[in-house]
């Protein structure tokens, strides 16, 4: 099975890179400290979904959180980026839903354990069509999240504890990254726990870009 071409840019779906805590809001309604360095997870593949898909609650889980996020598509191979540099590696700029199964999460956390399991169940990675990049200003990208047609989450990229483009330079001094590599690049505060029934959107208003999924059970 070949991965999935990304909505709105003629490229396959590559490593999903995720930031936790990226906004200091969110960090403290979390309970967490402010991080020094950006914290990384990875999401699989199989995990990406597109606007007016469903998503399939877990059976695992009684508790899974929306998290809307700028995501950012690369567009060419690159390694030990500077940040000055970094911006010329976007493809295209979109949003998504990094959805959690937050009780398996919390417990993974409280055993030092990974969270993968908690972040990678299919269609946990609900994606928009991306708008090329053209040099659209990265700081003042507004992310917003909708359940039902009420916002929870509403924020300006400019509010980032890291940057995107220091995003890129950071995690291109560890991994190599490629054409298609998405970065999920962290929620704002407002998570919250979704139910069967529920729609949820998220979307750049500015940019025109938007996914929507509903939930099931």
């Amino acid at each position: 099975m070949t991965n999935p071409i990304l909505p709105g840019l003629d490229i396959q779906a590559g490593t999903i890179f995720c930031i936790g805590r990226n906004y200091a809001k969110h960090a403290a309604e979390m309970g967490a400290n402010i991080p020094k360095k950006p914290v990384v997870f990875l999401k699989p593949v199989s995990a990406i979904c597109f606007d007016g898909d469903s998503v399939h609650l877990p059976t695992q889980s009684s508790e899974v959180h929306y998290e809307g996020e700028i995501v950012i598509a690369i567009g060419k191979s690159g390694k030990n980026i500077p940040e000055s540099e970094a911006s010329s590696y976007i493809s295209g700029i979109g949003c998504g839903i990094d959805l959690t199964a937050r009780d398996l999460q919390k417990e993974a956390k409280q055993n030092g354990l990974p969270w993968s399991v908690a972040k990678g169940f299919d269609r946990f990675a609900p994606i928009s069509s991306f708008i090329p990049f053209r040099n659209q200003s990265l700081g003042e990208l507004e992310i917003r999240l909708s359940v039902n047609s009420e916002i929870r989450q509403q924020e300006i990229s400019s509010t980032m504890i890291f940057s995107i483009p220091s995003l890129i330079s950071y995690l291109s001094s560890i991994f190599t990254i490629n054409p298609g590599d998405l970065i999920f690049t962290g929620t704002p505060n407002g998570v919250g726990a979704i139910h069967a029934g529920d729609t949820i959107t998220s979307e750049i208003p500015d940019l025109g870009c938007s996914v929507t999924v509903s939930i099931t059970r």
